[in-house]
């Protein structure tokens, strides 16, 4: 296969030749080509938890499931996912890994996709509001001996973990956790200052989609969004899918944590690119708006994302705070950086997984291909 294309960082016009799913050859161009598509490494995306109906949750989850969901997100330009569980029960949780293993164990391709999972409870508050929609039933004190468990089902791919640092017995927790090599997550919590500084300290790297899974009423100062904001110690993943968060929360994130310490994530739920309706899926109701918006009926609480990654990238862009290389680079590089993976570059012997976009300034991003070729 060959392509011409525009490297979204340095704008010069490259020819690549892929074959075999690795590129063969990168040639700088003499001329500049205007028309030309731009070219970027693919996505890496640290939370979906499924997509078309497809839960990483779901008691029924199968191998061909787990193949629908990469083979959709590849659509979308991401060539690698941490399949995330949420809270739900020991038996429950436990099924979703121990298919997720199977299927990376038997699948070489699927395993390149899956670089680590996510688990995303149920070691969080169990208050309204930092909760989110994680069914209450399931919420409980961090348990080592069932993360063990937990993670032989899983075959050891379990990579991140997000809970609330305040919960029973949590910071001894995170600082096994740490000390294991897992990345620790603050999330869906309702910690205190002191808290999550000492969370911090046992071992907490990153918060997860800062500025949701909060209360709806916050003191002005201090509270736990200010201060995990602060942070320098903190890295942060953020939902730019119009829904999660205005425009003027996104822009004070993009501000203070900076693109070196920010991860955009799309948190693609289970009913990610279906139509408007009501679906069950978790032990309860949930219901996707015709602008897009998935919330528990009847409440304005959010419940994952209906969108993917290129569509949070477009919301970014929009914007207009960052540039657009960084802007990929919170998608592509600051992922891989934290779960400690080697930067995709475009070059001779990188891995073929790239994609083409028409993007300038005053016009929206639109993903033209996705090139992960296998």
């Amino acid at each position: 296969m060959q392509i011409e294309a525009r490297h979204y960082r340095t704008g010069r016009t490259l020819s690549l030749t892929i074959e075999h799913g690795v590129i063969r050859n990168v040639t700088d161009l003499p001329t500049t080509n205007a028309k030309a598509p731009w070219i970027a490494p693919a996505f890496c995306d640290i939370q979906i938890n499924g997509c078309e109906g497809i839960s990483f949750n779901s008691p029924k989850l199968t191998a061909e499931n787990v193949g629908q969901v990469v083979g959709v997100c590849r659509r979308h330009g991401i060539s690698q996912l941490c399949p995330t569980l949420v809270t739900g029960s020991f038996e429950a949780l436990a099924h979703g890994l121990r298919t997720l293993r199977k299927v990376c164990e038997a699948d070489a391709e699927i395993a390149r996709a899956i670089p680590g999972i996510h688990v995303e409870g149920p070691y969080i508050s169990s208050e309204d509001g930092p909760r989110g929609a994680h069914p209450r039933a399931h919420v409980r004190p961090p348990d080592w001996d069932e993360f063990q468990r937990l993670q032989d089902a899983a075959g050891g791919r379990i990579r991140m973990m997000t809970l609330a640092p305040e919960v029973a017995g949590a910071l001894p927790f995170i600082e096994k956790l740490a000390a294991g090599g897992l990345i620790v997550a603050i999330g869906h919590t309702a910690a205190s200052p002191e808290c999550i500084q000492a969370a911090i300290h046992a071992g907490a790297r990153i918060s997860t989609h800062l500025g949701n899974g909060a209360h709806a009423v916050l003191p002005r100062h201090p509270n736990y969004i200010w201060e995990q904001l602060a942070s320098d110690a903190l890295w942060a993943s953020f939902i730019a899918d119009g829904h999660h968060l205005p425009a003027s929360v996104l822009r004070c994130l993009l501000r203070v944590k900076t693109v070196a310490r920010l991860i955009l994530t799309c948190d693609a739920s289970p009913f990610a690119g279906l139509p408007p309706g009501r679906y069950r899926d978790w032990d309860q109701d949930f219901e996707i708006l015709p602008e897009g918006k998935i919330v528990l009926p009847g409440t304005a609480f959010l419940a994952g994302s209906w969108a993917f990654t290129d569509h949070c990238l477009a919301t970014v862009l929009g914007l207009g705070e960052v540039s657009f290389a960084d802007a990929i680079d919170m998608a592509t590089a600051r992922p891989r950086e934290l779960l400690g993976l080697p930067r995709r570059e475009i070059a001779a012997g990188q891995p073929a997984e790239l994609i083409l976009f028409d993007w300038q300034p005053g016009a929206p991003f639109r993903l033209h291909q996705a090139l992960i070729e296998s």
